[in-house]
């Protein structure tokens, strides 16, 4: 992530902090870095053994309270999958379209300008859009190779 959008973030949850008259403890601060220098998705565990291996050790209590934190204050969004809670910091990104492999379960963000359009074009009653996610499942090329492989061989026998 960039540089820019780190301190960036760093000053939103400072100010918040602030505001909400909350301490700026140093685990707060050590989440959002590790949580930013994710390119995509993680777990908890992921992020667990992240700040484990950079910065020191953290209770998962204070993990879950930082990241819904993030949450509420849209630096990280949080997508309820099919292989469980994944997470994705999310400043100066608001709309997101996934593929979903309903095998492996790999996550891939995919660009798609028409969706992006028709959605912007849509009028919605009574409601002020921030952002969207759109996710489409499926099965990605690695397994359908791996069961055509597979198919293959039973058919050999």
């Amino acid at each position: 992530m960039k540089e820019s959008n780190k301190t960036a973030v760093r000053q939103i949850l400072a100010k918040y902090l602030d505001e909400n008259k909350l301490r700026k403890t140093p685990e707060r601060f050590a989440v959002l870095d590790a949580v930013y220098s994710f390119n995509g998705h993680f777990s908890i565990q992921e992020l667990s053994e992240k700040i484990e291996k950079d910065y020191f050790p953290i209770s998962r209590a204070t993990l879950y309270n930082a990241l819904n934190l993030f949450v509420n204050l849209r630096l990280v969004v949080c997508h309820r999958l099919s292989l469980g809670t994944m997470y994705q910091a999310s400043y100066a990104s608001t709309s997101h379209c996934y593929q979903v492999c309903t095998i492996c379960g790999k996550v891939t963000e995919m660009k798609a300008p028409k969706v992006e359009l028709a959605l912007r074009d849509t009028r919605l009653k009574r409601f002020r859009r921030d952002s969207y996610s759109l996710y489409v499942y499926g099965v990605c090329s690695t397994c359908v190779a791996k069961l055509t492989r597979e198919k293959n061989k039973k058919k050999i026998k």
